[in-house]
């Protein structure tokens, strides 16, 4: 961590944020709060009731347990700073405190664009490949698979995150943004940053589209096996079983890769703050509502849980009255 770390040692980065919205500040602090802690009781629900519901240990679900470790650490990195900034007059962030925000938030990023894509995988395999999903998803492939979009995302921000902080800083530290994000940091630089933007656009292609195009791929040929069947049973079968995930994949691609893509389009410039909030913090908001409200084993996993708790609680009262 050269650059812009040591560049700026003087003193710490200005995170802009939406200080020019004073009012706007104010509701945003509450809807980021309420946003938060939905985010942290769903996604860590989903990953309790997967692990303690043995009718939930599928490859499905051990990968939805992933996605929702991801979310919980994802926006522990960038929202407490954020309702920090939103809340006070101060919107600084350190040297160091920018630069972890920037790879942990990179890291994990990234390596929910690849989740997705084998989240997909999993799908075609579930209808297009019923009979052999077992001995196709068997534990060590899911392992495996999720172990190369984990080793995917730390490489990515080992490399990108790097190279955007060895860019050396003029003395300018305000970043008109509410985190510490790659696109953002490069506007910082005072040297020709054409080579980085390439870079940028370079992993984009890899890291974002590469694994859409598998989605896509996936759902077309989930799409030709249920007209093959033509049956109306196997329409809803499929809709119960890839709708959570298209949903999740259109609400989390739709936003990031107009950040990502074209970092310098006027679009991007204007609205990134506002499309940043979108992925950083309303979409781990919504996917653990997403997949229980559609999802009737999740469903069925937290009333038989709860009920079960229920009845322990309630047969240890009796047992304290009787006594």
């Amino acid at each position: 961590m050269m650059g812009m770390v040591n560049d700026s040692t003087g003193g710490d980065f200005i995170l802009v944020g939406f200080s020019d919205q004073p009012q706007l500040e104010k509701i945003l602090f509450v809807v980021v709060l309420i946003s938060y802690l939905l985010t942290l009781v769903g996604n860590t629900a989903i990953i309790l009731v997967s692990r303690l519901d043995p009718r939930l240990h599928t490859p499905m679900y051990y990968f939805l347990t992933n996605l929702s470790l991801i979310d919980l650490c994802f926006t522990t990195s960038i929202v407490p700073q954020l309702l920090w900034n939103l809340k006070g007059p101060a919107k600084t962030i350190s040297p160091i405190g920018c630069a972890i925000q920037l790879y942990v938030s990179l890291a994990l990023g990234s390596t929910e664009c690849v989740l997705l894509a084998v989240m997909a995988f999993d799908r075609y395999a579930a209808i297009c490949r019923p009979l052999h999903y077992g001995t196709v998803m068997h534990p060590r492939l899911c392992q495996s698979l999720s172990g190369i979009a984990w080793l995917s995302g730390l490489g990515n921000t080992l490399i990108q995150g790097t190279i955007t902080l060895q860019l050396p800083l003029c003395g300018h530290r305000r970043l008109y943004h509410f985190v510490c994000e790659v696109p953002a940091m490069i506007k910082l630089a005072c040297v020709d940053t054409h080579a980085n933007e390439i870079q940028l656009f370079v992993a984009s292609l890899v890291l974002l589209l590469l694994p859409l195009g598998l989605i896509l791929i996936s759902y077309v040929l989930i799409a030709q096996e249920v007209m093959r069947i033509r049956s109306a049973q196997a329409w809803q079968k499929a809709l119960r079983t890839c709708g959570s995930h298209l949903l999740v994949v259109s609400l989390f691609y739709g936003t990031i890769t107009a950040v990502y893509i074209q970092p310098n389009s006027s679009y991007a410039h204007r609205q990134g703050k506002f499309i940043t909030l979108l992925y950083t913090v309303v979409t781990p908001t919504l996917n653990p509502l997403i997949y229980t409200l559609r999802n009737k084993d999740m469903q069925g996993s937290l009333k038989r849980l709860l009920g079960k708790e229920f009845w322990v609680r309630e047969r240890r009262d009796a047992s304290f009255i009787q006594k």
